[in-house]
């Protein structure tokens, strides 16, 4: 397998149809608690995409079970994702969809930091931690509003969503740091989803959630766009792409995901939107441009 040290047009393609769509997940996850408990809402997404996966595996005759060496660290990195989901959709609970993305977007700066000190390869410059500095500046300059007044969410929620946050960067640097990038996509995504459904449904249960099977369609719909797009294709196209490219470059690109969460707010919910909003999105765009700019004589 041939890894590339920059992003290509493909990769770019894909990581904005990923940030796009997980920019309307949280909007979804958080309209679909009061009629599904999060736990509930996050064991039946997980089981349903391991289930899709698998039979994915079968059908493209993809070996899931076989001995290669990336068992313990597959593992690891199932309860690390695990324990990210387990956050998000609590933390959901206590605070606003918006708000938890903030804190959750600062996976970038993990990976960032951890995965240059095993993969020297993916150490930044100067101008490349400006950018990323630059990415999530203008995510919280466009976000500033959910700090104040009515929106304030309690600490509760802000924590966990920054632990969410760590553990989705520590994911990423398990995967670069060990046998796992040797794997295929598709066998590293199961870790990820059979570790997670096989504890979340009892999670659920511990914590005294009501499971009922009566959804209406939008329940419906939105848990078959959490399962069938987010923890299946987009999940697997992120797979996929760590693999192949620089796991620092890729990261800065999820700053795009809170923005496209505010402009699906606009659309849904009829918000305006402002001249900060577009001015972050410059910024954003600049700054992954700073992230990703090749050096000289390169």
């Amino acid at each position: 397998m041939t890894r590339k040290t920059h992003l290509d047009t493909l990769a770019m393609s894909l990581l904005l149809g990923c940030c796009l769509f997980w920019g309307l997940q949280q909007v979804l996850i958080k309209a679909t608690i009061s009629e599904i408990p999060p736990m509930f809402q996050a064991s039946l997404r997980l089981v349903g995409a391991t289930v899709l996966l698998w039979l994915w595996c079968l059908w493209r005759k993809i070996p899931l079970f076989s001995r290669d060496g990336s068992l313990k660290a597959g593992l690891l990195a199932g309860a690390l994702f695990g324990a990210e989901f387990a956050c998000i959709y609590v933390g959901l609970q206590y605070t606003s969809a918006s708000r938890l993305t903030v804190f959750l977007y600062t996976s970038p700066f993990w990976v960032a930091a951890l995965v240059p000190l095993w993969v020297k390869s993916e150490r930044l410059r100067g101008l490349q931690w400006l950018g990323l500095l630059c990415a999530f500046a203008a995510v919280v300059f466009a976000l500033r509003e959910g700090f104040t007044g009515d929106h304030a969410s309690t600490a509760r929620g802000d924590l966990l969503a920054l632990a969410a946050g760590m553990l989705w960067g520590l994911t990423t640097v398990v995967i670069r740091a060990t046998q796992l990038v040797k794997i295929s996509a598709e066998k590293l995504l199961f870790y990820q989803l059979a570790v997670s459904a096989a504890v979340f449904p009892a999670l659920s249960l511990s914590l005294g959630e009501q499971w009922s099977w009566q959804f209406s369609p939008f329940a419906i719909t939105s848990l078959l766009l959490q399962t069938v797009i987010g923890a299946f294709a987009s999940y697997l196209a992120w797979m996929w792409m760590l693999g192949r490219y620089p796991a620092t470059k890729i990261s800065v690109f999820v700053f795009f995901t809170p923005l496209f969460a505010l402009l699906f707010g606009a659309l849904w919910l009829k918000e305006s939107v402002t001249t900060g909003l577009l001015v972050a999105l410059a910024t954003v765009a600049a700054g992954i441009v700073l992230v990703n700019r090749k050096p000289a004589g390169a």
